[in-house]
């Protein structure tokens, strides 16, 4: 590499890392920062909850990677803009496409490491940010809980390796669960045993929950075969499905292994099922690594007719692109998963959108 490009990457490195670690921050604290505060005032421990920030730093430097590249190939080149920098290298012989290639190779790089980061740390991140949370839930029953409800002010119910639903009506003071039915389910059957109970508590660290005043009903053919009473019980429970979210349901298809996301939608194709959140998911596999290189084009196709126009883009300018790259995104996702869109047009228009405008700005470069 020769020293014109090496010296244009010693101008935007720096400030890409100084951009993917704000980037990180702001996305971070956007995603959790209507869990956090009901955490910690619910009593949660404060070690547990900093496990959860920490495992979803993957997720967020994957989606930030390109957007810092952008921010910082635009704020880099116009600094050298306004530093007369890229007019002396005019002025010298070195055309100002040359600008081009480093920052191309720069993007190429970022792409693979988004890449990697999506398939390799972020699905294991999110697997393990749940067992997180079940041991948050374990330790003190009542995160579960705001005001003694679930988040949308229902029951709460969860879910264990045994097949069985476990319903809580309220989250009582100190932790105690009340109102609470235990239902062992079977495949395509009736249910096979209904425990009731008055209350009960999940001791935490433990996997027995101890039940007070209930009642316990099996069944055979949907018919009731025993009924018996209790004053006090333990019930052993395996692989509690404790989530913070009030549905506790599967990971978003995003956070599916690509081989296995790969796999389903071929199925879903075959029978004609519509999943779009799962057709718009498998495409940003790969869309969303390679906006590193179409915000790349298009930084430096800005910052090129930018220079020859005379003008200076500044902070303010690099903000308010790097904020609307991030709403369109935000925007053709909703979109695709909704099927309002397909999902090949959800993940790769705002790609499109870059790369498009880029050439717009060399095509009117080239006509001055």
């Amino acid at each position: 590499m020769k020293l014109f490009e090496r010296y244009v990457l010693s101008e935007i490195l720096p400030l890409l890392l100084g951009a993917l670690a704000a980037v990180i921050v702001l996305l971070v604290l956007a995603a959790l920062q209507e869990v956090i505060a009901p955490l910690l005032a619910k009593g949660a421990n404060p070690v547990l909850v900093a496990r959860v920030l920490a495992l979803n730093v993957p997720e967020a430097a994957a989606r930030a990677l390109p957007i810092a590249l952008m921010f910082a190939t635009l704020l880099g080149l116009s600094r050298l803009s306004s530093d007369s920098e890229l007019k002396g290298a005019l002025a010298a012989g070195i055309p100002a496409t040359r600008l081009l290639w480093p920052v191309l190779a720069l993007g190429l790089g970022v792409t693979v490491l988004a890449f990697a980061l999506g398939e390799g740390l972020v699905p294991r991140a999110k697997v393990q940010e749940r067992k997180v949370k079940q041991e948050i839930v374990f330790d003190n029953p009542r995160v579960i809980g705001l005001d003694g409800t679930g988040a949308d002010g229902q029951r709460i119910v969860l879910r264990d390796a045994l097949n069985r639903a476990i319903s809580v009506g309220r989250i009582g003071p100190g932790g105690t669960l009340e109102d609470l039915r235990i239902v062992t389910m079977q495949d395509g059957l009736p249910p096979r045993e209904v425990i009731t109970a008055r209350s009960g508590r999940l001791p935490p660290g433990s996997n027995v929950l101890e039940l007070r005043d209930g009642q316990r009903v099996t069944y055979q053919d949907a018919r009731p075969v025993t009924v018996l009473t209790f004053k006090t019980g333990s019930l052993p429970v395996q692989d509690v499905q404790a989530d913070l979210d009030a549905g506790g349901g599967e990971l978003k298809p995003i956070y599916t292994p690509l081989r296995e996301l790969w796999a389903k939608t071929n199925l879903y194709r075959q029978q004609n099922i519509r999943s779009p959140a799962d057709f718009t998911a498998l495409h940003r596999k790969f869309a969303e690594p390679l906006a590193a290189l179409a915000l790349a084009f298009f930084a430096v196709s800005l910052a090129v007719f930018t220079f020859r126009s005379g003008r200076d883009l500044g902070l303010v300018w690099a903000l308010l692109l790097t904020f609307a790259y991030y709403a369109t995104w935000s925007v053709f996702r909703v979109m695709g998963e909704n099927g309002a869109v397909s999902g090949v047009v959800a993940a790769y228009a705002p790609d499109l959108i870059a790369v498009v405008a880029g050439a717009a700005l060399l095509w009117l470069t080239g006509r001055r």
